[in-house]
């Protein structure tokens, strides 16, 4: 009965999806997340949890570029209204600064997608947990 009373037991969303934001296991916050820029690790190096279970797919995507369009466009606006630069000006500097922004939150995003996703036990992250489930920062 124990066993059954830790694997209900609520696991911390806010740390999770930090840790996991910051490129750490969302369990420990030790080993990495990442094998690759958006490849997820297997399992973590440190403390064993599987993280092959997550289900991240589009959604990042989705939000990041809700993000970087909801931020671009309030400052493209007033940019061109208080120093009317040339089109090409704006189309270079705006479309650098949307994929270098795009490219810099994608992996802070997906992690914290995984961080959520174990956190709420989803697609099998609270199937078998035998560890210590959250330690300390």
């Amino acid at each position: 009965m124990p066993q059954a009373a830790a694997e209900t037991a609520d696991r911390p969303i806010k740390q999770a999806m930090l840790r996991a934001a910051l490129g750490r296991c969302p369990a420990c916050g030790q080993g990495k997340l990442f094998s690759g820029y958006l490849k997820v690790n297997g399992a973590c190096a440190h403390c064993d949890e599987a993280l092959h279970h997550q289900r991240a797919d589009d959604g990042p995507a989705y939000l990041t570029i809700l993000l970087v369009s909801h931020l671009g466009a309030p400052l493209l606006l007033a940019i061109y209204m208080m120093y009317r630069p040339s089109a090409m000006s704006m189309l270079i500097g705006f479309g650098l600064g949307a994929v270098i922004l795009s490219l810099l939150l994608l992996p802070r995003i997906k992690g914290g997608f995984v961080g959520f996703q174990w956190a709420r036990r989803m697609h099998g992250f609270g199937e078998g947990a035998t560890h210590l489930e959250a330690s300390a920062p």
